[in-house]
């Protein structure tokens, strides 16, 4: 009869919280605006993976309070953690922004930005599923695969603001459009962040 092997209770909260950020950014992703009740809905439901977030952040920091002895360096999982929640809180920022200030019809660079967070919040999830399984090295295509993805929302920024001082006229939709461009690319950064944190982990621990 085969093994299985019982993950940590810090490997199975950074999977809930890494599942929930998951989940976010695919609706992000997936969610179709026609109007502005589509963008109320976007708003309050991206809020609500907000919310759940801050839930299991809470929880594990409690935990790593209590525990007297953790699977890694207390001290890596709470950054681990607080980074996750950095990304999660960079989408909701962005869907409350959209609904701020009216974005009925995204961008063709919003929808560039979105799939390439999505994908980058996909390795993030395989990485945390392959710590639990403490197969390290296995994580390291992945974090590089992150970086990959930010370096093409730093491109796509590039472009898309390049593009909106030339095109558009309007100085307060520049403002606007600007700071969604930025806090998008934020979340790439954050998301480059956890990848650091991991090589980080990797190194200590392999």
């Amino acid at each position: 009869m085969p093994i299985i092997e019982k993950k940590d209770k810090f490997s199975l909260m950074l999977g809930n919280i890494t599942t929930n950020l998951e989940d976010s950014a695919k609706f992000l992703t997936d969610f179709t605006i026609q109007n502005a009740d589509d963008l109320k809905t976007l708003s309050t439901t991206m809020k609500h993976y907000e919310s759940k977030g801050d839930t299991l952040i809470h929880d594990i920091i409690v935990e790593l309070h209590n525990a007297f002895i953790t699977p890694i360096d207390r001290e890596d999982i709470l950054q681990l953690a607080m980074r996750l929640d950095d990304v999660l809180d960079g989408l909701d920022h962005t869907a409350s922004l959209m609904e701020l200030y009216s974005i009925i019809r995204p961008t063709v660079y919003i929808k560039d930005f979105v799939m390439e967070l999505y994908g980058s919040c996909q390795e993030i999830s395989a990485s945390i599923q392959l710590l639990s399984k403490k197969k390290l090295l296995d994580i390291r295509p992945h974090a590089i695969r992150i970086k990959d993805y930010e370096s093409k929302c730093d491109d796509i920024l590039r472009a898309s603001v390049k593009e909106l001082f030339e095109k558009e006229k309007n100085p307060i939709t520049i403002i606007q459009y600007k700071e969604i461009y930025e806090n998008l690319e934020l979340i790439s950064d954050y998301c480059q962040d956890v990848a650091n944190i991991l090589e980080t982990i990797i190194m200590k621990n392999a």
